[in-house]
């Protein structure tokens, strides 16, 4: 089912790489991702193989308040492909369109038995340890920052590209991700796709200046960066060379 929103979450569920447990996570409405990312998924799952899955998806879309429907249906961005969906289960967009679209449009509040006490006896990085795969998904988009800053390095690429959805991920913690060498060159080119964050241009130099990112991303960046940033990375060895190196030749064309 195509509803014409793609995201880097939906697009790794799109491609039937996620297991039963965490599709019927999903489709139970305990991953409260962004508005439009986690309904696009409940309207997915819903087409799902697994009778279950599709059936819990169903399910969760039908308790959803059809007045929260109708004004999410009214925002300029929503697809055609997504009101058809919606007309069919006799939902037509509002009057006046949804001002909270950061905000999860169900949040079922079930899910796994999972720890949520920053002053737990037990640190963080212990409790994720304890978690299943799940739990961790359930954490990365439900979870405290320190347990987002764990999870976005988590080896599981789904759960670090949770981290990514969370409604609760702020623009500092975007920062401070993009200067990180220890996430997956993944998140680092799903960071600098997205509109919104490469607008920061503290964001755009930590992406350029971080040795794990594509080397065709940090490339296009160059333009981007000032001349002091520029001269730092032209002397940076931990870059690639030939980033070096056109970092340096746009230095003198510019002079």
């Amino acid at each position: 089912m195509d509803i014409g929103f793609r995201s880097p979450l939906l697009d790794v569920f799109r491609r039937g790489d996620v297991a039963h447990d965490v599709r019927l996570l999903a489709a139970r409405g305990v991953l409260a991702t962004r508005a439009h990312e986690q309904l696009a998924l409940l309207v997915l799952l819903s087409f799902d193989s697994d009778p279950d899955v599709a059936a819990a998806a169903n399910s969760t879309l039908d308790v959803i308040p059809p007045a929260s429907l109708s004004a999410f249906l009214a925002r300029s961005e929503v697809s055609s492909e997504m009101r058809e969906f919606f007309a069919k289960r006799g939902i037509e967009p509002g009057a006046a369109p949804s001002q909270e679209p950061e905000k999860p449009i169900v949040n079922t509040g079930g899910g796994p038995d999972i720890a949520d006490d920053e002053d737990d006896e037990k640190s963080a990085m212990q409790r994720l340890a304890e978690m299943n795969v799940p739990q961790r998904m359930a954490r990365a988009t439900k979870g405290t920052r320190e347990e987002r800053a764990i999870l976005i390095r988590d080896p599981n690429k789904l759960i670090a590209v949770a981290v990514l959805s969370s409604p609760k991920l702020t623009d500092s913690e975007v920062e401070s991700i993009a200067k990180m060498t220890s996430v997956s060159e993944e998140i680092l080119r799903i960071i600098s796709n997205n509109r919104n964050w490469v607008k920061n241009y503290t964001v755009v130099s930590a992406l350029a200046r971080n040795p794990k990112t594509p080397l065709a991303v940090s490339m296009n960046l160059l333009s981007r960066l000032n001349e002091r940033d520029l001269r730092t990375l032209s002397t940076n060895r931990n870059v690639p060379e030939v980033l070096r190196t056109t970092a340096r030749n746009k230095i003198v064309r510019e002079k």
